[in-house]
């Protein structure tokens, strides 16, 4: 999308790597499924998810993990990438949504409307865990 901008349920679906494309693909097979058979497929997107039991491996854990033990933060890249965030209970809230009002054949997104840069939101768990959980002497965005 560039700096501004929000994806829609119309917006062109451009994979640019592997597990992208398989995700595509699950929903072209699954709109064709419908078109051909009548199949009662729904699809949902939605943006990136925190909450309890996420990975350790995903950005918030990650960076949490990381600044708790004293390590360096692996901020990918130099953190500009522009990332949208929901509630893992509000995704779910929304799939249950579409499945009991959700026409079939239609395409459903779902997103928190908190587009954020990821050094920024990295900064912000920083002051967090300083307030939060301080360390000795500095903080944790050092």
């Amino acid at each position: 999308l560039g700096a501004t901008g929000a994806f829609s349920e119309t917006s062109p679906i451009r994979p640019n790597s592997p597990y992208s494309a398989s995700k595509a693909a699950g929903d072209h097979l699954a709109r064709a499924w419908y078109e051909t058979y009548g199949f009662p497929a729904i699809i949902t997107h939605c943006t990136n998810n925190y909450g309890a039991r996420q990975h350790p491996e995903k950005l918030i854990p990650n960076m949490i993990g990381c600044a708790l033990a004293g390590k360096k933060l692996p901020v990918y890249g130099d953190g500009k990438n522009v990332r949208d965030w929901i509630h893992v209970e509000d995704h779910a809230a929304g799939v249950l949504l579409a499945l009991e009002k959700g026409r079939p054949g239609e395409v459903y997104d779902f997103g928190g409307r908190a587009e954020v840069e990821n050094i920024v939101l990295v900064k912000e768990i920083c002051a967090l865990l300083d307030t939060k959980h301080p360390r000795a002497s500095g903080s944790y965005a050092e």
